[in-house]
């Protein structure tokens, strides 16, 4: 039962990650009508401005609200200055997209090893969260608690601001009718920057929480686009919530398989994934 437990506790903590980084990916799908294969590169740039910046502060907390800060706004530099040129309607435009994009993720993890080497990095937890606290009959991280919280708070957040917010309703009609927007005289230019920038905080975020639990390595931006992938195929293309709830599923699953073996993890989501290619096309909560 105590096994049992903690499984279940380090599934959850995975899968709120997962479902933070996908919430960002399917939310850039979503706008721009692109799958971001620089996704994983803004992780794994959030993570090391993180731990770049929280070393030279001495606060971990000033790291991971910088990294994201910074992340974001390369983010939009990266829309505006590259995509943005790259956008139309024609037969490879969409193509071309996905080249650049994946060009900017080879370049992002080669500029990685450049400047921070080839040996990663890791920050220990800020002294606040360091050591276990008791939940019911087991001693659990508490930084691993965080991580929950914090995830879960975020996705919250970025929720009511997509849902509740002028500027959400704006990006939400943007996306189902982007003439209209254009007819009310709103720059759509400037809503597809600032989604992407959205989405590019996200996934700093989870890049920055990661750094303690995890650690960085120059592939770990890869890891987790293909990870990101998959949770966006199992909850559905373009859906929220179904980001969300795939993102918790597959680090359960993920965390439950090494209960057969150790490697088992990986093999268990992409069998996940062909499982809902297979029945279910749309995704779990998908309808495109």
């Amino acid at each position: 039962m105590t096994l049992f437990l903690i499984k279940l506790l380090n599934g959850l903590t995975s899968g709120a990650l997962y479902a933070l980084t996908a919430f960002g990916l399917t939310f850039i799908l979503g706008m721009l009508n692109i799958p971001n294969f620089a996704h994983g590169a803004l992780f794994a740039i959030g993570g090391y401005l993180a731990y770049s910046i929280g070393a030279a502060a001495g606060s971990y907390w000033w790291g991971l609200l910088a990294g994201a800060l910074i992340t974001a706004v390369l983010g939009a530099l990266l829309e505006r200055g590259m995509l943005r040129h790259l956008y139309g309607s024609g037969p490879d435009d969409e193509n071309f997209l996905l080249m650049a994009l994946f060009a900017v993720a080879i370049i992002t993890q080669e500029v990685i090893i450049m400047i921070w080497g080839g040996a990663g990095a890791s920050a220990l937890p800020p002294p606040a969260l360091a050591g276990a606290m008791k939940l019911g009959p087991v001693f659990y991280p508490k930084f691993r608690i965080f991580i929950f919280a914090a995830a879960a708070l975020i996705v919250l957040l970025a929720w009511l601001f997509i849902e509740r917010t002028r500027a959400g309703a704006l990006i939400r009609a943007a996306i189902e009718k982007p003439e209209a927007v254009v007819l009310l005289g709103i720059d759509i230019r400037v809503l597809f920057a600032l989604s992407f920038a959205f989405g590019a905080l996200l996934t700093a975020l989870a890049g920055a929480l990661s750094l303690p639990l995890r650690g960085l390595h120059p592939f770990v931006g890869m890891d987790i686009l293909v990870v990101s992938f998959i949770v966006v195929v199992v909850g559905g293309l373009g859906n929220l919530y179904g980001a969300i709830f795939a993102g918790l599923l597959i680090g359960l699953l993920q965390e439950f398989a090494t209960y057969i073996d150790s490697l088992a993890a990986w093999p268990a989501s992409y069998l996940a994934m062909m499982a809902v290619l297979l029945f279910r096309p749309t995704g779990l909560f998908g309808k495109r």
